[in-house]
């Protein structure tokens, strides 16, 4: 597996942070004028951007996370529901599902109705994998879940298209049979900062399974594949002695700055 760049992590990073506002001009980031074609969900907000360039082999899907009270409440669903509308053998958490499976309302005088999100994604990225290019997905929280899912169905039926996944602060997505018929383990990067609760969830042991290479940012370390009750435990015992860490003298000599020379 090769190892996620420096440069490639604060591409993706910057990419899922600036999803999230209304306005995204495209061309600051190198992609194309006409570089940009996002999927809309049930309600008509943007959910997902394809981003690419003329010039580049590889065009970015970036999938935002939960951002509407009933995005965070399917977030709160505990059981599962099994994907075999997409060939895929497994199941995965109910509000993902219905992510990936509500109707997805047009955003070009093209576009039909009745599609649901996953085809009219599928739909825009078709032209790109036929042109020779190559789909990096990357999302934040629920977007992070739902484009592992994406991403495996797209490598199952048009293979090698995928180049890599990269997912921030993303919670389990799928059952057992998720975790072993996920095709991408090698090319799935999932990015834990700190105690981010978010991704502990779903709260259930033994349902809910992980997928890819973790990498914990974690005290100013990057610590791989960390077991999530040793990542929890470590987390909150550095909350529980972090009041007396003020007390040793790198912190005092860390804080020179603060003082003028004289």
């Amino acid at each position: 597996m090769k190892p996620l760049k420096r440069y490639q992590y604060e591409r993706y990073a910057v990419l899922c942070n600036l999803a999230y506002p209304r306005v995204f001009k495209q061309t600051r980031y190198g992609f194309d004028p006409n570089g940009q074609r996002v999927i809309r969900n049930m309600h008509g907000k943007i959910m997902i951007r394809v981003l690419w360039s003329r010039d580049s082999k590889e065009v970015v899907v970036v999938i935002k996370g939960s951002h509407s009270v009933s995005d965070w409440l399917l977030n709160f669903l505990l059981w599962t529901r099994c994907c075999r509308k997409l060939g895929l053998n497994y199941r995965i958490h109910a509000g993902f599902y219905h992510l990936l499976f509500q109707e997805s309302m047009p955003s070009r005088n093209e576009d039909r109705l009745g599609l649901n999100v996953i085809q009219r994604l599928e739909a825009t990225l078709i032209p790109f994998i036929e042109q020779g290019k190559r789909i990096a997905i990357t999302g934040h929280s629920s977007g992070g879940a739902i484009g592992c899912v994406f991403a495996d169905y797209l490598e199952k039926k048009y293979p090698k298209s995928i180049k890599r996944v990269v997912t921030f602060g993303q919670p389990a997505i799928g059952d057992w049979h998720f975790k072993k018929h996920y095709g991408l383990n090698q090319k799935t990067y999932r990015i834990c900062c700190d105690l981010d609760v978010v991704t502990f969830m779903p709260p259930v042991p033994l349902l809910y399974w992980h997928v890819g290479k973790m990498l914990w940012l974690y005290n100013g370390r990057i610590y791989e594949n960390t077991p999530s009750l040793i990542r929890l435990g470590r987390s909150l015992i550095s909350w529980l002695i972090r009041p007396f860490s003020y007390h040793l003298m790198s912190k005092y000599i860390r804080n020179k700055d603060f003082f003028d020379d004289h």
